[in-house]
């Protein structure tokens, strides 16, 4: 039977081989959840979105869509499949699970897995809006990065950075409102985009190391005409803005700046991003370490709200009322601080506008508030 200090020893031995399987357990949970969490950040694969709504029907000048959560989004929006595209209009229809909406462009058979794209063109500046352009290449420290350029008459340069897992087609929607303006447009790629040369990690660094490549483009634009700049950045291509005002030595070139729906604050990004997921936003710093140690962010940096860049030039901020992707909240805690951070700034909010889709669901008015804002900029045009 053994003595009572015997037995007592050996139920402590148990507890603390317990506590401690546990505990393992409980790390080894946590650290999982932040690394497959880091993974759907970082990974360039992750952020590329699949297929996830299906075509039931079509007939002339219209298609019939399953209806979801996205098919029934308000405005224009491109549909996009593989090996194909179109342009979509508003809903015209709704009945028994199904969404009738205009269509332009040729339609995909039914039964065909589609998504709806903010960007509405997955061409060309030439092909979707009739533009005359030219391919360049950016030199950027990791290799040559591909743009488009839409030559016009002023020396005030628009440099277009798109969002995470997006492409340069984003920019093709206010292409022709800066057209008008006689503005040139650069709309770049960087690191981890198709085409673009890779990070040594092969993993986004959300804004941080991204900025270098937009500096790049910045320079371009410099050597070939541009006395200034307006930075246009899109979702992660605001964040990544935010950080060429803040560390490039190229920022005093920056005439304007134009950001919808832009990351301002990856934490609170993290946490809307861990609510709609259902988890704990507790959690969401687990995520921030592991993201961390894998390419050695710093996510206080990015938050323009407590760490606002030095380079603080007229802004126009667009985001939609409705984005479920990136916190509006977020844009109206800078835009109500925009006086004491001494930064001019024009806040716009699209009550119904989902992520980037503040163009998208009314074109006209996103495209006269925009062309007001840079005609009030002193020295554009």
């Amino acid at each position: 039977m053994g003595s009572p200090n015997v037995r007592a020893r050996r139920r402590l031995r148990i507890a603390l081989v317990t506590f401690a399987v546990v505990f393992l357990l409980v790390i080894g949970g946590l650290l999982g959840f932040g690394w497959y969490y880091s993974g759907q950040l970082l990974e360039p694969e992750n952020a590329r979105p699949g297929y996830r709504d299906t075509v039931t029907s079509s007939a002339s000048g219209t298609v019939a869509l399953a209806e979801s959560r996205v098919t029934v989004l308000p405005g224009t929006w491109g549909l996009v499949w593989p090996g194909g595209g179109a342009k979509v209009g508003p809903v015209t229809q709704r009945s028994e699970g199904t969404v009738v909406r205009e269509l332009q462009g040729e339609a995909p058979a039914d039964g065909t897995q589609v998504r709806l794209e903010t960007s509405v063109w997955s061409t060309d500046p030439a092909t979707a809006l009739d533009l005359e352009y030219t391919e360049v290449r950016i030199p950027t420290e990791l290799g040559d990065a591909p743009a488009w350029l839409v030559p016009a008459t002023s020396d005030t340069w628009v440099v277009a950075v798109h969002g995470r897992g997006g492409t340069r087609a984003e920019a093709l929607r206010v292409m022709p409102a800066l057209h008008q303006l006689g503005l040139p447009v650069l709309a770049v790629t960087y690191r981890n985009d198709e085409g673009a040369p890779r990070s040594p990690d092969g993993l986004y660094h959300l804004g941080d190391t991204e900025w270098r490549d937009v500096e790049a483009a910045v320079r371009y634009a410099q050597e070939h005409g541009a006395r200034d700049v307006v930075l246009y950045g899109w979702s992660m291509g605001g964040a990544i803005v935010g950080q060429f005002l803040g560390r490039s030595a190229e920022a005093d070139a920056v005439a304007a700046v134009v950001l919808d729906a832009p990351v301002v604050s990856w934490t609170k990004t993290l946490e809307l991003q861990s609510r709609n997921r259902g988890v704990p936003v507790q959690l969401a710093p687990i995520a921030e370490l592991v993201s961390d140690w894998r390419v050695d962010l710093e996510f206080t940096r990015f938050d323009l709200l407590d760490h606002p860049p030095a380079r603080r030039p007229p802004t126009l901020l667009f985001h939609g009322g409705a984005d479920g992707t990136v916190p509006v909240q977020a844009s109206r805690d800078l835009a109500a601080a925009a006086d004491r951070l001494d930064w001019p700034m024009r806040y716009v909010e699209v009550p119904a506008a989902e992520h980037t889709a503040a163009w998208n669901v009314d074109p006209e008015a996103y495209d006269r508030t925009l062309t007001e804002f840079l005609d009030s900029v002193d020295g554009i045009r």
